[in-house]
């Protein structure tokens, strides 16, 4: 309720003693207080009631007024009851501090005050969200200018002290109160995401509420109008929602404001189909670039279409960029859905700029799918001009870094992604095989533990990574031909020949350095090389034979 209505009720006796240019303020509560300082028990807005115990002499009216003003107090009224007439030094000091000042009748209770208060505000808090929504429905329905999700956190912190963030799946904030605090740091973000997609998975009704110390949050999915061939798993719904974290405890709310705030998540879910309809220019060019790769078509066909791709995706710059592939695949545990256009929502989220906010941080990503696989075709405005490794653009790792914990927790139990990432490719003819390199790099990931795992090109160079790609009967043949006589023969004479084994390769051959690691002679470390050599038929001074022992030392 705002100040000017307490004047307009006879029954509860105030005079307006100063202040009258704010008389628009909006009280949030009331309290009753003759402490000197109160400050430990005002959160602001509040209308503060005192009989003016507290003041000895007029020296004192000046810092009580100056806690009130720091505390944020919508007004003081001070009673008449005690000590007659309200103070003309308190009247001052409040002129000073445009702090606006009434004086209570002395007939009038301040329980009377309080009740009324307390009864007008609770009655209002519903009407206030209603108008929130009804003010950010006309917003929205004149379109874009009407300032998307910022503007309705905005009303909803300024007209009931609701604190909210909108975040992605991922945890990357979206957008935020401008004002009122601190902002949510990027840990607690990925906390709450976590939270939400491990709590929607397990299909409880929301809204759920998480508590991050001492501070509890509701959190609230944001669905977008998507059609049923869009979202055909409910898996999909989980990972690609949006969700609008309010700084409060909604299991205290009643039934009309949980509805309210339902209508605020689905004014803010027409942002978000927004947005969504504006990746479709930059989807079908991928998509087009992809089915030329993959067509075989000539390289000057693909580079007529990246050229038709680059203003798009880098608009203003000069020259055709270099191009990034990153390729990313969802497989869930029962293998009963497609998993290609949840990845390409993934991939689209994991490319944006975790520290990015705006109306559409994701507008160089062009992300196709094609069955269980997406694909994103990513412009790099400055590459190096040599393969020298000193190339820019994604890095795996870094890539995960933010979203591996929510994502984690989203696929918990049901799936995993996995994703590739090629190096920089410098023109057309490169793309398709940027393409493989990104396809053979995910698979590599795939080989790995954990439910979010990715790969580089980087990791391609070695031999070792095509190990977890050979299937496991020629791996268990391969390790026995050569591995089991070592193993029965140490078994039976505890001879160390495998370990003996290992060491040698280690150490390259060398017969002094792996004598001295093993500490034996070097004649007892020639005599079990020796048995090695006749128990296998194999020998160690042929580079063919010492990579066959290391292979099989790896893959057993």
């Amino acid at each position: 309720m705002r100040l000017r209505a307490l004047l307009d009720t006879d029954a509860l006796g105030l005079k307006l003693l100063g202040g009258e240019d704010e008389l628009d303020r909006t009280v949030r509560g009331v309290m009753t207080t003759d402490l000197r300082d109160p400050s430990r028990y005002l959160s602001g807005g509040e209308l503060v009631l005192s009989g003016l115990a507290w003041r000895r002499d007029a020296a004192d009216s000046e810092p009580f007024v100056r806690i009130l003003v720091r505390a944020g107090v919508a007004a003081l009224a001070a009673g008449e009851a005690e000590l007659g007439p309200v103070p003309e030094d308190l009247v001052a000091a409040c002129a000073r501090h445009r702090l606006p000042l009434f004086a209570v009748n002395e007939s009038v209770a301040f329980a009377t005050i309080t009740e009324h208060v307390v009864r007008q505000v609770s009655g209002e808090r519903a009407g206030d969200l209603a108008a929130v929504v009804e003010r950010h429905r006309r917003m929205m329905t004149a379109g874009p200018a009407g300032g998307g999700p910022d503007v309705v956190l905005d009303l909803l912190g300024s007209d009931l002290d609701l604190r909210a963030w909108l975040l992605s799946p991922t945890g990357r904030l979206i957008a935020g109160p401008k004002v009122g605090g601190p902002a949510l740091p990027a840990d607690a973000c990925a906390r709450l995401a976590a939270e939400q997609l491990a709590a929607a998975r397990t299909g409880r009704r929301g809204p759920h509420r998480v508590a991050l110390g001492p501070t509890t949050y509701s959190l609230f999915p944001i669905r977008g109008g998507r059609s049923p061939q869009a979202a055909r798993d409910a898996r999909e719904t989980v990972l690609s929602d949006w969700l609008l974290a309010v700084e409060a405890d909604a299991g205290e709310w009643p039934e009309e404001r949980l509805d309210l705030l339902q209508g605020v998540t689905q004014l803010i879910a027409v942002e978000r189909d927004r947005r969504d309809a504006a990746r479709t220019v930059r989807r079908r060019l991928a998509q087009e670039v992809l089915e030329l790769v993959q067509s075989g078509a000539p390289p000057a066909e693909i580079a007529a279409r990246l050229r038709v791709a680059a203003p798009v995706l880098l608009p203003g710059l000069g020259a055709a960029p270099h191009w990034q592939v990153i390729v990313a695949r969802v497989e869930w545990d029962d293998g009963r859905s497609e998993g290609g256009p949840i990845a390409q929502s993934l991939l689209e989220e994991i490319l944006v700029d975790p520290h990015s906010t705006g109306p559409e941080p994701s507008d160089r990503i062009a992300v196709a799918h094609t069955g269980d696989e997406a694909v994103a075709l990513v412009p790099l405005p400055a590459v190096s001009a040599e393969h020298d490794g000193s190339e820019t653009g994604m890095l795996a790792d870094a890539l995960l870094e933010a979203v591996r914990d929510p994502l984690s927790a989203g696929l918990d139990g049901d799936g995993r992604l996995t994703l590739g990432v090629s190096a920089a490719v410098h023109s057309a003819e490169g793309l398709r095989g940027a393409l493989e390199e990104a396809r053979h790099a995910r698979r590599v990931a795939a080989a790995r533990s954990g439910r979010v795992c990715a790969a580089g090109h980087q990791e391609l160079a070695s031999h070792v990574l095509l190990l977890p790609f050979v299937p496991d009967d020629v791996r268990r043949a391969f390790t026995a031909r050569l591995l089991d006589p070592l193993r029965d023969y140490d078994r039976r004479h505890r001879a160390e020949l495998i370990p003996t084994l290992e060491a040698f390769l280690d150490c390259d051959g060398s017969w002094t350095r792996c004598a001295t690691r093993l500490h034996l002679h070097v004649n007892t470390l020639r005599y079990r090389v020796g048995r090695i050599e006749q128990l296998t038929g194999r020998d160690l001074s042929r580079l063919e034979d010492k990579l066959d022992f290391f292979l099989a030392l790896r893959m057993s």
